[in-house]
């Protein structure tokens, strides 16, 4: 974690994904706030035959791309998965053991988990959980949104 700069501004990063049937049509969303000003951001997208897994970390990278300078990032997913990896020094098991689990398995989602590792390099990033589908009406529109990346992408495949 880096230094605490009194200059950088605060970002929340709410995010999440959504794939149905899992593997299948996936969908990320993400809401950037600004602590104390009005500034918000909506951001979503879709891709076909993914994972759940792989949208909840493209919606954290998504949103971490979507920052301008360095910030004090707090990123609030209900991903145990994504949060976990970060908190619970997974990734840096992984990196120690050639990106091979404690199994000696391949970890999934490396290029992600990569791509999340450089996205994350210029700030300073705080992890919190929240339960999914519950009372965080931020999280519940990420959501939102990350379903409505998927039925766009399903009916202009339908159209097609």
């Amino acid at each position: 974690m880096k230094k605490e700069n009194k200059r950088e501004p605060e970002v929340v990063l709410y995010c999440d994904g959504a794939c149905s049937p899992n593997p299948g049509l996936g969908g990320w969303g993400v809401v950037l706030l600004v602590p104390g000003k009005a500034a918000r951001k909506e951001l979503f997208g879709a891709a076909g035959e993914t994972t759940n897994n792989r949208m909840e970390l493209t919606a954290a990278l998504e949103g971490l791309r979507a920052l301008r300078r360095p910030s004090h990032v707090r990123i609030i997913t209900d991903s145990e998965y994504l949060k976990n990896a970060f908190t619970s020094g997974w990734i840096e098991k992984w990196q120690r053991n050639g990106w091979r689990t404690a199994g000696r398995q391949p970890v999934k989602n490396e290029d992600l988990w990569r791509a999340l590792l450089e996205a994350m390099s210029p700030h300073r990033i705080e992890w919190q959980w929240v339960r999914g589908h519950g009372a965080t009406a931020e999280n519940n529109r990420c959501d939102e949104l990350a379903v409505e990346a998927r039925r766009r992408l399903h009916a202009s495949r339908e159209q097609a």
